[in-house]
């Protein structure tokens, strides 16, 4: 299985959270021309084609090109007969043509950026939708036969009340979708929550209030139906994000677009970040990964999934003992952190929640 990653670098605006690989453009002409650099990048890999399952068009903001410059991208994929293939959306930039076009050509699922309900806490981290806007978006892609969607949710957002977040669940509830991403604001380097941070004008929620607010999500989603696979994602009738599957099992997938990475034939591929430099040449750095690498990526994406991973399959695979390579795993049973259950090491509930001190095990 074979995935292709596209990165929209494009925002309207910039939201006070992100630190991904984003910039405002300053005309139509910019856009036009990193699209002609990206399709070409992207046919670079046209003996590849054949191979790719799932494609996942991410951001910045995909849904801010206009309908013709969406159409441009999707000419460009569409000799990939892929099974899944995602674009995300923000509900602000959505709009009926933009739907049509992705169903014209064979766009079957849509990641759509919510992360809240409330007004109030949508200001505050420099979103610009309502609520009324997501319910629009929701309902016209349904009416397209666009079923397959899924909505990101943050919580632990500074003034956000437990009362909020069970309002937002609600939604969520009453949405009928059949996907959730749900994270924990994390205050990233390079953004204005952190400038915010530094002028001690932001404080971060804490871990106590966290933890409790993770609960509530694991629980209300479970109540509404939602299998949680995935530390931070849930979803109904097995409806799991097959793209993202991919990288957390350590599958090749080819990465275009600025910023973007690839995992392919055992490389990683790390694009430039500049927009100048990836107009000249999208490449910046390709890394030979080891057998080292390699176990440290499979365990750390792997033990993120709520099945985990298969001790004897991981034994094959790297021809080792994965708990003689590994003898601080035991500590890490005893401390009711990690589990084994039919052959299969995993999280436990409590390990869900303190992950990261599990993953320094294979760092």
């Amino acid at each position: 299985m074979r995935g292709l990653y596209i990165h929209i670098p494009f925002c309207q605006y910039i939201c006070n959270y992100c630190d991904f690989v984003k910039q405002v453009p300053k005309n139509d002409e910019m856009v036009e021309k990193y699209l002609d650099n990206l399709i070409k990048e992207i046919k670079q890999y046209e003996d590849r084609f054949s191979t790719i399952e799932t494609i996942y068009i991410g951001g910045g903001t995909p849904s801010m090109l206009t309908p013709s410059q969406m159409e441009r991208l999707f000419i460009a994929i569409s000799p990939i007969n892929a099974s899944e293939v995602t674009i995300e959306v923000n509900p602000d930039s959505y709009s009926l043509d933009k739907g049509l076009m992705m169903k014209k050509y064979g766009i079957n699922r849509v990641s759509l950026g919510v992360q809240s309900f409330n007004d109030e806490i949508l200001n505050y981290v420099g979103r610009k939708h309502s609520k009324e806007m997501v319910y629009y978006t929701v309902n016209s892609l349904k009416t397209l036969g666009i079923n397959n969607i899924s909505i990101d949710l943050i919580y632990a957002i500074p003034n956000q009340t437990i009362e909020m977040l069970e309002n937002d669940l609600k939604e969520v509830k009453n949405l009928s979708i059949n996907h959730v991403s749900c994270y924990s604001l994390i205050l990233e380097e390079k953004t204005y929550f952190y400038h915010q941070f530094l002028e001690g004008k932001f404080t971060p929620v804490d871990n106590e209030i966290e933890g409790k607010m993770f609960e509530i999500v694991m629980d209300r989603l479970k109540e509404y139906g939602f299998e949680h696979y995935e530390i931070s994602n849930f979803a109904k009738n097995q409806m799991y994000s097959k793209h993202n599957k991919l990288y957390w099992t350590l599958q090749d997938y080819i990465g275009v677009g600025l910023g973007a990475h690839g995992f392919l034939d055992n490389v990683r591929t790390y694009n430039h970040k500049s927009l100048n430099k990836y107009n000249d040449n999208p490449r910046a750095l390709e890394v030979v990964q080891t057998k080292k690498d390699n176990i440290q990526d499979y365990l750390i994406f792997g033990l993120r999934l709520i099945d985990g991973i298969n001790i004897d399959d991981f034994n094959q695979k790297f021809e080792v003992d994965l708990l003689e390579l590994f003898p601080e795993i035991k500590t890490k049973i005893n401390e009711s952190l990690l589990k084994v259950n039919n052959g299969n090491l995993m999280l436990t509930e409590k390990g869900i929640f303190f992950g990261n001190q599990v993953f320094e095990v294979f760092v």
